[in-house]
């Protein structure tokens, strides 16, 4: 996730925002930069050198001229284009006195553009952000504020973003604007600041407010007014901080797994942004491999290991169902030792959050080394899975900080799932209105997640009562199985208990053996085609002495008979729950592991990226 810093009518402006990039260097990013604006005069530095572009910049910095009273910085974390000092932020308009920085993503971008360049613009990068700075400067050859270009300019794009925006011809100001990306402004005697996170500002500002949705903020040293995008005054919420630094990193949170948690809803609207064109075509602009290609697929082998791995098992479904093509799913540190078959027509997806998997990508070298077309599914832009790849995917989930993976798994199931459906698209094995509602049901999984997290305290008080529990069952079917292996894996990272995933048919095939009075069993039971397999399952275990644990929707009336307890979510399509049952999942691991206190962002003996076989 990409951080942004401004402020006017400061007498050190470059050390601010210096200082606030570093502080944001905690969400992850691979290049930063910053644009220093007085009258007449726009002068910008920009570095790209992964973790160490903030550290770069300085050096970028040190002879920068003086006498700047307002600027704005940002940490870029790459999404169009690549992580290059040519695509880093600030972006300037064709004349160099406007400057913009952008965290989102502009889902008509392309057509803009292609208008902008029509109309004489000339552009100097291949993001998505440029195409503001133009639309802009178009605004402002009209005679428009500043603010009034920038309120005129969002009218007509598409997507997300916190942005902000200045003018050597309107020195002093900073106009912001904000639609899902976060925003906060701060004040303080003769100075205002902006921030995409409260900490680049916590010791600098002595209020601060939020920005909501589709409000525009014109920022002055002596404080600041707001209007929506009709230009309507709006007031900006205050917020009561009451923070340290540490803390406020943390977004106010205990622990960067329980923010992480959180940020599942944006995680998955991010990664499902511009992923559809007007036509309904399904999208990927870092797809590099031809539609005739995808649509000869024979077989496709999923590679991965632990978090994704459970993510490609659920992809296996959703591509077998909807695409009719035969998938195979390994565990990348045993795909090259099995002397795998490769034959015309495999499509290898190898899957890895921070795509620096090792088993992954020796993988997905064996693979191309045997004939095989390779796409990477990876949440870092520009990462060894992704360059080696014939083609990538990027989930957009931001930084996951925490070992224990949380809205990176939820983002890989969207990515995958929507990779089916293109798919199918392209294979025309479902028809256009069954993918336009599967399309419509995946962007509405975000608001389901949103949903399923008010209900924390619920799952909370489950994991109270069984606190003294030591060994615990998780059994699902269908795409119920990769989620139970999912809240197994979660339970063993965080609690250090015993807990093992298992399909649910396979119970009379040895695992019945161990269930016994103290043990507890979790079910997914969301899928409305397996409830009645599932319960079977599960009364199998009550009369053994198990616990249960029910996953199940809101509507079910039937769980309470065999439940002891019930963790409720709600309903959606069978193929997209495990974006939800996992949530309340992570949330009963979590609360296990406070309650044994353990280290929750860094087990023992866990790295969050595994870089030796």
């Amino acid at each position: 996730m990409c951080g942004i810093i401004g402020v006017v009518g400061s007498s050190d402006t470059l050390s601010t925002l210096l200082e606030g990039l570093q502080r944001l260097e905690y969400r992850g990013y691979d290049s930063a930069g910053v644009a220093l604006v007085r009258p007449g005069q726009t002068w910008r530095a920009r570095a790209a050198d992964g973790t160490q572009s903030v550290a770069a910049l300085r050096l970028e910095c040190e002879h920068a001229p003086s006498g700047f009273s307002s600027g704005i910085g940002h940490t870029r974390w790459a999404t169009h284009g690549a992580p290059e000092a040519v695509n880093a932020h600030p972006h300037l308009d064709c004349s160099g006195n406007i400057a913009i920085i952008h965290n989102g993503i502009i889902e008509n971008h392309s057509e803009l553009q292609e208008q902008l360049e029509s109309r004489g613009h000339v552009f100097t990068s291949v993001t998505d952000s440029e195409v503001l700075a133009h639309l802009i400067e178009e605004e402002r050859a009209k005679g428009l504020e500043l603010i009034d270009a920038v309120r005129q300019s969002l009218l007509i794009v598409r997507g997300a973003f916190a942005l902000a925006v200045m003018d050597a011809n309107e020195p002093d100001v900073i106009v912001a604007a904000r639609r899902i990306s976060p925003l906060v402004v701060g004040t303080s005697p003769g100075v205002t600041y902006l921030a995409s996170d409260i900490p680049a500002i916590l010791d600098k500002a002595d209020v601060f407010y939020a920005v909501n949705d589709d409000e525009v903020v014109r920022l002055a040293p002596e404080g600041f007014r707001a209007v929506d995008l009709e230009g309507a005054p709006v007031r900006l919420h205050q917020l009561q901080i009451d923070w340290d630094l540490e803390t406020a990193e943390k977004g106010g949170y205990d622990d960067f797994m329980t923010k992480e948690i959180n940020e599942q809803p944006d995680a998955l609207r991010a990664t499902l942004l511009d992923r559809r064109h007007s036509d309904g075509t399904i999208t990927f602009d870092e797809l590099r491999i031809s539609d005739q290609e995808l649509r000869e697929v024979k077989r496709v082998v999923l590679v991965a290991a632990g978090t994704s791995h459970h993510a490609a098992q659920v992809a296996k479904y959703a591509i077998e169902r909807w695409a009719s093509v035969s998938v195979e799913v390994d565990i990348a540190s045993e795909y090259r030792y099995r002397d795998p078959i490769v034959e015309v027509g495999t499509l290898v997806i190898g899957v890895s959050q921070s795509g620096e998997t090792i088993d992954t990508i020796m993988a997905i070298r064996e693979a191309q080394r045997r004939g095989a077309r390779v796409v990477a599914i990876s949440n870092i832009v520009d990462s060894s899975l992704a360059r080696e790849a014939d083609a990538v995917i990027y989930t957009r989930a931001g930084l996951e900080v925490s070992v224990a993976s949380t809205k990176a798994f939820v983002a890989q199931v969207a990515a995958l799932e929507l990779f089916a459906l293109r798919l199918a698209q392209l294979r025309q094995t479902l028809a256009p209105s069954d993918i336009d509602a599967l399309f419509q049901g995946l962007n509405a999984v975000s608001a389901q997640v949103a949903k399923t997290l008010t209900r924390r305290g619920d799952y909370e008080s489950v994991a109270e009562q069984l606190l003294n529990t030591r060994d615990f069952f998780f059994l699902g079917r269908h795409v119920g199985f990769p989620t139970a292996l999912e809240g197994a894996l979660k339970l063993k990272e965080l609690s250090y208990l015993h807990a093992e995933g298992y399909p649910a048919g396979e119970l009379k095939h040895g695992p019945l053996a161990l269930i016994e009075p103290g043990v507890v069993v979790v079910a997914i039971t969301t899928d409305p085609n397996m409830h009645e397999k599932i319960l079977s399952n599960l009364a199998e275990v009550k009369a053994r002495g198990a616990t249960v644990v029910a996953v199940a929707t809101d509507d079910d009336e039937k769980i309470a008979a065999v439940a002891d307890f019930v963790f409720r979510v709600p309903a959606t399509e069978p193929m997209f729950t495990p974006m939800i049952d996992v949530v309340p999942l992570q949330i009963f691991a979590y609360a296990i592991a406070r309650g044994l206190k353990h280290e929750i962002d860094r087990p023992r003996n866990l790295a969050k990226t595994v870089t030796v076989e």
